[in-house]
C-alpha cells in the first residue's frame, strides 16, 4: 500500500486510496495499529470495486504524533480527524468500516455526521454509561491492560500485536512494528478519556440511530464478549444478526479475508 499525506489541522495524516470507484468506504484501524492492517481488502475485489480510503490515526503509522496529545488522542477527536480527512477528499457521502477502536470512532462519527451511509464494526462492543457494560463487553484477557499502557517493552508490543491480530499464519512482522511505532500517549490518553465517559453513549446510539449498522466478528474472539453484542436492541442492525466468522478472532478481515469480504460486499451493496 502506497501512502500519501494530507495536511490537516490535526497535523499530517497518512492515507491510502484504492483504485475502485464505487461507494467510498473509509477504513479505520484499531488501537496501536495502522492502515496496512486492511491490505487484503485493498489488494482484492473490495479495493477494485469500491473507493476505499484507509487512514493512519494521529500517533499511529505514518501520520504525525499529535501536537496537542490531550486534545487529540480521544475517540471524539479521532472522529474529528476522520471527518476532516473525508472533507479534504471532497467525499460527502461514504460508508465506514471500523475495527476495534476504529469501530468506536465510527459510532462517534455516525452520531453526528449525516453523510455516513452505513457503518460496519468489527471487534467493537458499543458500551454505554452503565459501568457494567465494560465488564460485560470485554473479556479480561492477560493482554487487555496493554490497551491503555503508555510504555510497552518490545516483548509486550509483540504480545499485544499477537493478541489483537492473531498468532496464526496471517500474523506478519509489520503488526508488531505498528505497536512499537505508536505514540504511547495515545493509548493512555484514549483509555483515560473513555473511562471518564467522553463521547457519545455508544450503546444508546446504536439503539436509536437509523443508519444501517453491520457487525462482523470472529467466532473465536478473545477480547470481546460476542454474547454481549446479542443483548442490545439495535435500531437498524443489518440482516438483524451479529455475523460471526468461524476460525477467526479479533481481526476477522485479516485472519479470514475471503469470508469477511463476502459479507462486506453484501453490506455495501445493501446501502
Amino acid at each position: 500500500m502506497a501512502s500519501r499525506i494530507l495536511s490537516t489541522n490535526f497535523g499530517n495524516i497518512a492515507i491510502e486510496e484504492s483504485a475502485g470507484r464505487g461507494t467510498p468506504l473509509l477504513f479505520i484501524h484499531g488501537n496501536s495499529s495502522c492502515k496496512e492492517i486492511f491490505k487484503h481488502q485493498f489488494a482484492g475485489a473490495i479495493g477494485e470495486k469500491y473507493h476505499c480510503i484507509a487512514m493512519d490515526l494521529p500517533g499511529h503509522g505514518e501520520s504525525d504524533n499529535a501536537h496537542d496529545p490531550e486534545q487529540t488522542y480521544t475517540i471524539p477527536r479521532y472522529a474529528d480527524v476522520a471527518i476532516a480527512v473525508m472533507e479534504n477528499l471532497n467525499l460527502s457521502s461514504y460508508a465506514i468500516l471500523g475495527w476495534s477502536l476504529g469501530g468506536h470512532i465510527g459510532i462517534e462519527m455516525m452520531s453526528r455526521a449525516t453523510d455516513v451511509k452505513g457503518l460496519l464494526i468489527s471487534g467493537t462492543p458499543p458500551v454505554g454509561s452503565d459501568p457494567n457494560d465494560m465488564s460485560s463487553a470485554f473479556r479480561p484477557t492477560e493482554h487487555m491492560a496493554f490497551t491503555g499502557q503508555e510504555i510497552l517493552s518490545d516483548e509486550q508490543a509483540e504480545q499485544y500485536a499477537h493478541a489483537t491480530c492473531g498468532s496464526g499464519p496471517r500474523y506478519e512482522c509489520f503488526l508488531g512494528d505498528a505497536v512499537r511505532r505508536t505514540d504511547g500517549r495515545a493509548r493512555r490518553i484514549m483509555m483515560e478519556a473513555a473511562m471518564r465517559g467522553e463521547g457519545v453513549d455508544q450503546k444508546n446510539e446504536v439503539m436509536d440511530n437509523e443508519t444501517p449498522l453491520a457487525i462482523i466478528n470472529g467466532a473465536d474472539e478473545a477480547m470481546i464478549n460476542n454474547e454481549y453484542l446479542t443483548t442490545i436492541e439495535y435500531k437498524n442492525l443489518w440482516e438483524e444478526t451479529v455475523h460471526l466468522i468461524e476460525n477467526a478472532g479479533h481481526a476477522p478481515f485479516l485472519e479470514s479475508p475471503h469470508d469477511f469480504d463476502v459479507l462486506l460486499d453484501r453490506f455495501m451493496r445493501s446501502l
